[in-house]
């Protein structure tokens, strides 16, 4: 067998497969399908200072090779996350990604604060409306990104901080380099893309908030870009998601930069997909003659 262990930040994961936020809630359900303990990580549900109901329904739709959702970052709060799902995460032996939110910049440093110490990692999600800003969410504009990681890194004396970024912005690698500048320990992308369903019918939007995040294998190309942009602007780690589906495009995404991927609308296509994936990426390492899965990170040579 190849080595699959990899390192982001001081961290150590088994292997560089990690579920996605949003897809996998704290990963109770999943643990029915399969011993969730064989992934490399868990990016929690987004979660927030005060639980969330979410929006209102239908929430999620489907699209050619992608499905929208507008759920709102239903969530149960920081307290409930710390003393009911924490627990039972820790005890599979993954590393525990905890993906925050919030509708100010005080929201991002008061959660931070409360988890400093306790998650192995803090993922920002700055890919939500803020009340400050106009409701313009904060990870579009480079000056916000920089404001919003510098205040969440204030707050994290004992945890790596990632970024996760927006791809519904003007510049990947601006973005980027204001993450790194606002003390960013490592950044993920891409995150969903705004989009819209109508049923023609009706002659409305499918989901009841018109518009929703765009995922699935139908990103994966678009996605895939702007990793390899992010990895080339930025000295510090990135982890890279969207679209991925298999073995083979976990393959590409290290190869263009990524230390490690995460798997997000697979899971609802195919419950078993992230330990396919993770075997199936050692299947093909072994084939190529190849015993560290950190080899292949960053050898794309552009024509």
């Amino acid at each position: 067998m190849a080595n699959l262990q990899v390192e982001i930040c001081g961290v150590k994961f088994k292997n560089p497969v990690i579920a996605a936020s949003g897809t996998f809630g704290f990963g109770r359900e999943y643990n029915l399908l399969y011993d969730i303990s064989v992934l490399g990580g868990v990016s929690t549900k987004g979660t927030t200072i005060e639980p969330r109901p979410g929006n209102p329904v239908p929430r999620i739709a489907e699209g050619s090779s992608v499905i929208l959702n507008s759920v709102g970052l239903q969530n149960p709060g920081v307290e409930h996350f710390i003393k009911e799902d924490l627990p039972f995460l820790k005890s599979k032996g993954v590393v525990i990604i905890a993906n925050v939110a919030g509708k100010t910049l005080e929201d991002y440093g008061n959660i931070c604060a409360r988890l400093n110490g306790i998650a192995d990692m803090i993922e920002l999600n700055i890919s939500c409306p803020n009340v400050h800003a106009g409701g313009m969410a904060l990870g579009i504009k480079p000056q916000n990104i920089y404001e919003v990681t510098k205040l969440a890194k204030a707050n994290l004396t004992k945890t790596p901080l990632i970024v996760k970024l927006s791809p519904n912005v003007e510049s990947i690698p601006s973005n980027a380099r204001a993450a790194e500048e606002g003390g960013a320990d490592c950044i993920s992308l891409i995150n969903t893309f705004t989009g819209m369903v109508i049923d023609i019918e009706r002659r409305k939007p499918i989901l009841a908030n018109n518009t929703g995040g765009v995922s699935g294998a139908g990103i994966k190309p678009i996605a895939l870009r702007m990793v390899y942009e992010a990895a080339h602007a930025v000295k510090i780690p990135v982890i890279g998601m969207g679209g991925i589906t298999c073995a083979e495009d976990a393959i590409e995404f290290m190869m263009a930069g990524a230390r490690a991927v995460q798997v997000g609308t697979a899971n609802f296509t195919n419950g078993n997909s992230m330990p396919e994936i993770i075997s199936g990426m050692d299947r093909w390492l072994n084939n190529h003659g190849i015993k560290d899965v950190n080899q292949i990170v960053d050898v794309l040579t552009l024509n």
